[in-house]
C-alpha cells in the first residue's frame, strides 16, 4: 500500500513526492523475520555513466532542443575523469558502505527535518469498506474492539518474531517496517523531528490511546497475566470511555498535532512546562496505537461519500468535524465513523505502502473470523482519562490550530474513481501489464488536459535489500511520448497505436524492473544531491530537471477492496490506484489553491482515456 507522499531532503532545498508505492506481488511464508534480515543484500549504487544516459533519456520528451543540447554538455563534463562527478560517486559508494541503505536513509532523514504539518503533507490513508451498523454505537465500539484485537495478534508475531515473511519472486523482503509502526511517536523539535520508540524499552506499553469527543483515554489492552483482552472485554472498555465523554464542547488539544511543526514545537514546549500535560503526552507518545471513534461526519450525496469519506480518513474534515479527534504525531491510528466509515491514516515517515498494506490487510482478515467464546480473566479497571491543562497561551494556540487546519481541509482537492467497466481480468486476457496500462492512461488524460507532455513518478519497492523502503521509477519516456502523441492523431491507424502502446509499456516495465532491484537513476541521482551537500560541492543545476514531476502516481495492491489515499504534493497531481479483478479504484489529490493542477477534469480524462484505449484494442485485436 501507499505511498504514497512527500519525500524530502530539506538539507538540499528538493522536494519528491513518492505517492505510496506500487505492488510487488508479495507471498508470505512462515519463518523467523529476523534471521531473515541477516541474508538481504545491500542496496547497490547505480554507475554513473548508466544514470547520465537514463536520465538524458528521461527529460529528452520534455525539452527543447536547445536545452537537451545543454544538458548533454553538462552530463559529459560531470562524467568527466577527475571531476565532480566521479568525487561525488566515490563519496555515495563510501557512505553506501557504512549505512543500512543510503536510499532510505535518506529518505528517512529527509522526512524529519520537515516543517510543514504531518496531516496530508507526510501521512497516507487508506478507506476500509464501510462497516454496516449505520448510527448504532454498539456496532461502532464493536468494530473497534475486533480491529484492536486483530492489532494486538500481530504484534504479538512482531513481538515473538514468528511473522511470516514477505516474499516476492522467491525472494525474501525486508521486514524491518514492522518494528517501527507499533509503539512510537514523532515528537517535534526546533529544527527537525524525532522519532521515538518505546517497543523495545525495559517496560514496553500495554495500552493504547482512545480519543472520543477530543478527549483521550489511556486504554489497557492485556490482562495481568499478559494474555490481551478479548473482544468483548474491549467493547466493554471502549463503552466506558464512551460514557466518560459524552460532552462534545472539550478543548481539542488533539488539534494542535495538525500545525507546522515550528508552531506545534512551541506549543508543546508549552504543554509539558504543566506536570499534567507533561504525564498525558507520555502516555500518549508510548502507546501501542491510536483508535478514534469520530462523531459525525458532514451529509453529503450518496455520489459525494466515497470523497467525503476519504477526506474524513486523511484529515478528519476539520476543526468543526473531526480532525481534532486525532493524535498525527502517532503513527498508526485507526478511525471509526458513527456511519459506518472506517480506515486509517499512517505515517509515511517510517513506514511504506507494502508494509502498512500487508500489515492492513491480515487485521481485517482476523476481524472476518468467527468470534471464538472466550472466558472472561475477571474485573477490568477503568480506563484512564487523560488531562490537559489548558493556559491562555494554549488555547490561542488551538485556535490558530482550528483555523489552519480548516484552511488546508478546504484547500485539499481530494477525488474518488470507481472505474467499473473493466479491471485486471480484461487488460489479462489482452497480455497486457495492468499498472503500465494505467500509467500510459494517466499520461493520456494529462497530455489531454493540459496540452503538454507530463513528467511522472512511479514509486515501487525497494525490500529485496536490506532496510529497503522505495524506489523512484521515471513513469514517463519517449516511447509514451510518442504514444501519447498518436492517439487523438486521426491520421494514425489503431494497428500503430497498439505498437506505440505495446513498447510504452514494454519500456515502462523495463524501468520498473531496473527500480526493483536498486537501479533507479532517480534515487542516484538525489544521493548524488545529498552527497554534494555534505562535502559543501556545487552541483550543475542538470539534476534539478529530473527531480520535478508534474504527476506522482503508484499503484497499491489490496484482495479486499481498500482504497488507498496519497499525501497531497503543493505543486503537483497524487494519485494511488489499485487494479481489481473487474474495476479500477483511483484517487487524485491536489490543492485547490495550485493553479497548475485541475483534479476534477483529469480524474474524468483519465476515465475517459481508459475507455478509449480499451476500445482501441477491441477495435484492433491481436491474435
Amino acid at each position: 500500500m501507499w505511498s504514497i507522499c512527500t519525500r524530502t531532503v530539506i538539507k538540499v532545498g528538493m522536494m519528491r513526492s513518492c505517492g505510496l508505492v506500487k505492488p510487488v506481488s508479495a507471498t508470505r511464508v512462515t519463518g523467523r523475520y529476523l534471521i531473515q534480515q541477516k541474508g538481504l543484500p545491500i542496496l547497490p549504487v547505480p554507475t554513473l555513466q548508466q544514470t547520465c544516459e537514463r536520465y538524458l533519456t528521461a527529460v529528452e520528451p520534455y525539452v527543447e532542443v536547445d536545452e537537451l543540447k545543454h544538458i548533454k554538455e553538462q552530463l559529459e563534463e560531470l562524467q568527466k575523469p577527475g571531476g565532480v562527478g566521479e568525487r561525488l560517486q566515490r563519496g555515495l559508494e563510501r557512505r553506501a558502505h557504512v549505512t543500512g541503505n543510503w536510499c532510505s536513509d535518506d529518505m528517512t532523514h529527509g522526512f524529519f527535518y520537515l516543517r510543514t504539518p504531518l496531516v496530508v503533507y507526510r501521512h497516507i490513508a487508506s478507506l476500509f469498506r464501510k462497516m454496516d451498523f449505520g448510527k448504532d454505537k454498539q456496532g461502532q465500539i464493536r468494530c473497534a474492539a475486533k480491529l484492536i484485537a486483530g492489532v494486538l495478534d500481530i504484534k504479538t508475531m512482531i513481538d515473538n518474531d514468528t511473522l511470516p515473511v514477505d516474499y516476492m519472486g522467491g525472494k525474501p523482503m525486508c521486514m524491518d517496517q514492522y518494528n517501527t509502526i507499533l509503539s512510537s511517536c514523532c515528537v517535534p523539535g526546533p529544527e527537525k523531528d524525532s522519532v521515538v520508540y518505546h517497543g523495545n524499552s525495559s517496560s514496553p506499553p500495554k495500552h493504547i490511546t482512545v480519543v472520543h469527543n477530543s478527549e483521550f483515554f489511556v486504554l489497557d489492552v492485556y490482562n495481568s497475566d499478559g494474555t490481551p483482552l478479548t473482544v468483548d472485554q474491549l467493547c466493554v472498555q471502549l463503552e466506558k470511555i464512551c460514557n466518560a465523554s459524552l460532552q462534545t464542547n472539550m478543548e481539542p488539544v488533539g488539534i494542535l498535532t495538525t500545525l507546522n511543526r515550528n508552531s506545534w514545537y512551541k506549543s508543546y514546549v508549552s504543554l509539558i512546562k504543566d506536570d499534567t500535560n507533561k504525564e498525558s503526552l507520555s502516555a500518549i507518545e508510548r502507546s501501542i496505537f491510536v483508535v478514534c471513534l469520530d462523531g459525525p461526519m458532514p451529509k453529503v450525496s450518496d455520489e459525494m461519500y466515497t470523497n467525503n469519506a476519504a477526506c474524513q480518513i486523511l484529515h478528519g474534515g476539520g476543526s468543526q468535524w473531526n480532525s481534532g479527534n486525532r493524535w498525527f504525531d502517532k503513527p498508526m491510528q485507526f478511525i471509526f465513523g458513527e456511519d459506518g466509515e472506517f480506515g486509517g491514516n499512517f505515517s509515511h515517515s517510517l513506514a511504506d505502502g507494502p508494509a502498512l498494506g500487508v500489515f492492513c490487510e491480515n487485521v481485517l482478515a482476523y476481524m472476518k473470523k468467527p468470534e471464538m467464546m472466550q472466558t472472561s480473566m475477571g474485573s477490568l479497571s477503568l480506563p484512564k482519562k487523560l488531562h490537559f491543562n489548558v493556559t491562555p497561551e494554549i488555547k490561542r494556540d488551538i485556535e490558530e490550530a482550528k483555523q489552519s487546519m480548516d484552511l488546508l481541509a478546504q484547500d485539499v482537492d481530494l477525488k474518488v474513481l470507481v472505474f467499473d467497466h473493466f479491471g485486471k481480468n480484461v487488460l489479462k486476457a489482452h497480455r497486457i501489464s495492468p499498472d503500465a496500462f494505467v500509467q500510459m492512461a494517466i499520461q493520456l488524460a494529462y497530455y489531454r488536459v493540459h496540452h503538454y507532455f507530463g513528467a511522472v513518478q512511479e514509486s515501487t519497492s525497494l525490500r529485496m535489500f536490506r532496510y529497503g523502503r522505495i524506489a523512484s521509477v521515471s513513469a514517463h519516456s519517449s516511447a509514451s511520448f510518442a504514444f501519447v502523441k498518436a492517439f487523438d492523431d486521426p491520421g494514425k491507424q489503431n494497428t500503430e497505436k497498439i505498437d506505440l502502446l505495446e513498447k510504452a509499456m514494454k519500456v515502462h516495465t523495463s524501468s520498473v524492473h531496473r527500480a526493483i532491484n536498486g537501479q533507479s537513476f532517480v534515487d542516484h541521482i538525489f544521493g548524488l544531491k545529498i552527497q554534494a551537500d555534505l562535502e559543501k560541492i556545487p552541483i550543475p543545476d542538470i539534476f534539478f530537471k529530473i527531480l520535478h514531476f508534474n504527476v506522482y502516481a503508484s499503484q497499491v495492491t489490496t484482495k479486499m477492496g481498500n482504497l488507498p489515499i496519497g499525501c497531497t504534493n503543493t505543486d503537483a497531481y497524487v494519485s494511488v490506484y489499485t487494479v481489481m479483478s473487474d474495476c479500477i479504484m483511483l484517487t487524485m489529490s491536489a490543492f485547490n489553491t495550485c493553479k497548475e493542477t485541475d483534479v476534477v477534469h483529469l480524474i474524468q480524462a483519465i476515465k475517459d482515456a481508459l475507455l478509449d484505449m480499451r476500445t482501441m484494442l477491441l477495435q484492433s485485436p491481436r491474435v
